[in-house]
């Protein structure tokens, strides 16, 4: 992710880029990838967090909440759960168990 709004999936080895995630409005601050579904999560400035299926190439989820730019999201290790923290001096928990089924 950067400042172009992009998630940019790329293949070090090759040098290329795989494939490009829009739906950003602004900055993108951080994407992890899940360590058991296909899923890339991604916090920006424009105040959400975005869940993405990288097999899809697709969104699954806008999280809205926070009021300021989304500096931090990570997936919990063990849990359904999104942790992240904003600008808006909250840190949040998101139950995604539902997006499993």
């Amino acid at each position: 992710g950067g400042d172009d709004y992009k998630i940019k999936v790329w293949n070090y080895q090759l040098k290329r880029c795989l494939f490009t995630l829009n739906g950003h409005l602004d900055y993108i601050r951080t994407v992890q990838f899940h360590h058991n579904y296909p899923w890339i999560l991604s916090a920006s400035d424009d105040q959400t967090i975005r869940m993405w299926n990288w097999q899809s190439r697709s969104c699954l989820i806008v999280l809205t909440g926070h009021n300021h730019y989304v500096m931090s999201a990570q997936f919990h290790p063990s849990k359904d759960l999104v942790l992240s923290a904003s600008l808006d001096q909250t840190a949040r928990v998101w139950d995604i168990s539902g997006l499993r089924k």
